[in-house]
C-alpha cells in the first residue's frame, strides 16, 4: 500500500488543505501510518489525539486513528478541544510520546489540518517531507494498537489557573475582562476557566461551531476585534482578549479599545518575566518591533531575533533555554512556569498576573509604550519559483551596500529612524513585507526602500492578499 499526497498539504509547520479538494480521510491515515511508524522506530509507542470545532474534523480523527493503530501505536483519544489542550495531555502525561490535533487553524470553515508533537519536540519541516516519502513508498510499519479515551478538560484548566502564580487573589476581586472565543475550539475551556478566575468576566461566542457565524477566528485582524471591543466599551472592562480557531494564538484590547499587537503583549510578559529571571533570552520574530527588543535589553533581559513559525521558535527555545518567547502572529510561548508551547488561554492568565505584579492596569501599560507608526504585515503574491530567489537577490545587492542588515530570515534593514523587512513566507507563494519607523515620512522612505528593490528584481508590491 502506498499513498500520494495533493503537492500543497505537506507545509514547514504543519499539514493542511482544503476538504474535498486536497485533504480527506485517505491522507489522514496515511499520515497516523507514517507518524506511528517513525514513532516506534524512536522508541515511542502512544500517541495523544484531539480535533477542533471543524464540520470535517470528527470524520479526519477516525481515519487518523486507524492510520495510527494500524502501525502498532497505542491511542489516546482527548476528543474536541484547543491545540494546547492537545500540547498538554502530550507533555503532562508520562505515557504519553507524541500527540496529533486536527485543526484548521485560522484559516477559512472548509480547511483543515494537522500540528503534531514527537516525544516532547514540534514536529516539522524535514519530519513533515519524510512522512510524503514514507506514503510514496509504503514504508510503514504493521501492528495493532488499542485505542482508549481520556477526560483531560478538568485537569487542563486547573493547570491554567496556575498561571496567575503568586497573585493574591483577593486583589483581584474587582478585574472585569471581556473574553472572545470566536466559535472556536477554546469555547469549552475557555467558559470552565473563566468561572474559577478572580474578578468578573464576560464571554463571547463560545459555542463551538465550525462555520464561525459571527467573525473569521483570526485576533490579528483588527476588524475580527469589533464584537470583543463593543464589549469592552459597553461593559467597562479593564481589558479583553481574544483567541483564534484552535486557541494557539492570542489577540487583545486595553480598556481604551486599542489593540496590543503580538509584540507589544510580549512587552508587558518580558517585563514581568525578567523581574525573577534576569539577564534571560527573549525571543521574537524577525516582523516585531525595534521597541521590544530596546524593550527586553531595558528590563534586563537579552533579546533574540529568530525566524517567522511557531515550531521554528519552540526549537529556539528549548536550544537557548529561553523562558519567553513570542510572534507577531499572537503566539506566545512560556517555558518559565509552563511547558513552552504556545498556549493563547494560558497567555490570557499570565495577562492577568502581569498586570497584577507589576502594578499597573492593562490600558496603562498599552499607554506607556512608545508610539510607532508601520504597516501590518503586507503579503503579496509571488510565483513560487521567484519566491526565495528574489530575497537572494535583494541580500546580494545589499551586501555591497553600507546597509545595516540582518538575514535571519529574509531580510531586515534597520536605519536610524526604523527598519524594513522582506522575507519569503514558508507556507504560501507570497513574499511578506514590514516596516516601521517613528514618523509617517520615516516609514514613506522605509516603503520606497521596499519597493526599489522589487523592482529591481522585477517585481511589484502591489496587491496584498491575505492570509
Amino acid at each position: 500500500m502506498t499513498h500520494q499526497f495533493d503537492s500543497t498539504v505537506l507545509r514547514e509547520y504543519d499539514i493542511r488543505g482544503i476538504i474535498g479538494e486536497t485533504l480527506g480521510p485517505d491522507d489522514a491515515r496515511a499520515i497516523g501510518r507514517g507518524f506511528a511508524t517513525l514513532l516506534r522506530r524512536a522508541g515511542g509507542s502512544k500517541v495523544a489525539v484531539g480535533y477542533d470545532g471543524r464540520i470535517s474534523s470528527p470524520m479526519l480523527e477516525h481515519a487518523l486513528v486507524e492510520g495510527l493503530t494500524a502501525s502498532g501505536c497505542d491511542v489516546v483519544t482527548i476528543g474536541l478541544g484547543a491545540t494546547p489542550m492537545l500540547y498538554y495531555a502530550e507533555a503532562s502525561s508520562e505515557d504519553v510520546d507524541g500527540g496529533i490535533q486536527i485543526t484548521g487553524s485560522h484559516n477559512p470553515a472548509n480547511y483543515n489540518g494537522f500540528k503534531m508533537v514527537f516525544q516532547g519536540r514540534p514536529f516539522f519541516g524535514a519530519d513533515i517531507q519524510k512522512l510524503g516519502e514514507m506514503a510514496a513508498t509504503g514504508d510503514w510499519d504493521a501492528g495493532a494498537g488499542s485505542v482508549e479515551s481520556r477526560e483531560i478538560l478538568g485537569e487542563y484548566v486547573e493547570r491554567l489557573l496556575m498561571g496567575l502564580g503568586d497573585v493574591d487573589r483577593a486583589a483581584l476581586a474587582d478585574l472585569r475582562v471581556g473574553w472572545d472565543a470566536g466559535n472556536g475550539a477554546a469555547g469549552p475551556a475557555l467558559e470552565a476557566l473563566a468561572a474559577k478566575l478572580p474578578g468578573e468576566h464576560h464571554l463571547l461566542f463560545t459555542d463551538v461551531d465550525g462555520n464561525f457565524p459571527n467573525h473569521h477566528p483570526d485576533p490579528t485582524v483588527e476588524e475580527n476585534l469589533a464584537d470583543l471591543r463593543a464589549l469592552v466599551a459597553e461593559k467597562n472592562l479593564h481589558f479583553g482578549v481574544a483567541f483564534d480557531g484552535d486557541g494557539d494564538r492570542i489577540g487583545a484590547i486595553d480598556g481604551e479599545g486599542r489593540v496590543i499587537w503580538g509584540d507589544q503583549l510580549l512587552m508587558i510578559y518580558a517585563e514581568d518575566a525578567l523581574k525573577t529571571r534576569p539577564g534571560a533570552t527573549v525571543i521574537a520574530d524577525v516582523k516585531a518591533s525595534r521597541a521590544l527588543f530596546e524593550r527586553i535589553a531595558e528590563c534586563g533581559g537579552t533579546p533574540l531575533m529568530w525566524k517567522t513559525g511557531h515550531s521554528l521558535v519552540k526549537s529556539k527555545m528549548k536550544e537557548t533555554g529561553s523562558p519567553l518567547a513570542g510572534e507577531m502572529s499572537g503566539h506566545v510561548f512560556f517555558a518559565d512556569d509552563y511547558y513552552g508551547y504556545d498556549d493563547a488561554l494560558y497567555a490570557g492568565v499570565r495577562l492577568i498576573a502581569a498586570s497584577a505584579r507589576l502594578g499597573r492596569s492593562v490600558t496603562e501599560l498599552r499607554g506607556a509604550m512608545p508610539p510607532m507608526v508601520n504597516t501590518p504585515e503586507l503579503r503579496f503574491q509571488v510565483d513560487e519559483s521567484r519566491k526565495f530567489a528574489a530575497i537572494r537577490e535583494v541580500e546580494e545587492r545589499l551586501a555591497n551596500s553600507d546597509a545595516d542588515v540582518n538575514g535571519t530570515d529574509g531580510v531586515r534593514v534597520s536605519t536610524p529612524d526604523g527598519w524594513w523587512l522582506l522575507r519569503a513566507s514558508n507556507t504560501q507563494d507570497v513574499l511578506v513585507a514590514r516596516a516601521e519607523s517613528d514618523s509617517e515620512e520615516g516609514l514613506a522612505r522605509l516603503m520606497a526602500q521596499i519597493d526599489e528593490q522589487l523592482a529591481l528584481s522585477g517585481l511589484e508590491l502591489g496587491q496584498s492578499v491575505g492570509h
